[in-house]
């Protein structure tokens, strides 16, 4: 079994920064493609970023492209959501997600496991 448990959330001003970080236990991590998407209130879970097995391969939602960073580290069975410059619309519970298929993924149906959220809240 599959668990997932982020850490890292917070309050912020704006302008400053955060890392998340998400530790998976139970399956060997490095052949998990993992996740970071994002679900502020009232509205619907958004892709953040993915990252694939051996961490060579990236993606990141527009919004948030060039003001965070997706790391892992594979021997400390980590994934990690550095996040700079925030603005309160970064304002969101934010979870990782393992998916067990290659390939990376901005599809959070084709993610099977998902941690329980961390909160981060940016004031203006």
């Amino acid at each position: 079994q599959v668990q997932l448990v982020e850490s890292g959330g917070g309050l912020v001003q704006a302008g400053g920064s955060l890392r998340l970080s998400c530790v998976l236990s139970g399956r060997p991590f490095e052949n998990w493609f993992m996740g970071w998407f994002r679900q502020a209130p009232g509205k619907e879970r958004e892709f953040v970023s993915a990252i694939s097995g051996s961490g060579s391969n990236t993606r990141y939602a527009g919004s948030v492209k060039g003001r965070f960073t997706i790391s892992r580290d594979n021997a400390k069975n980590t994934v990690y959501l550095q996040m700079n410059s925030l603005t309160p619309e970064d304002t969101a519970d934010y979870y990782c997600a393992a998916k067990p298929t290659y390939g990376l993924s901005e599809f959070y149906y084709e993610y099977n496991n998902w941690g329980q959220g961390t909160q981060v809240t940016v004031s203006s």
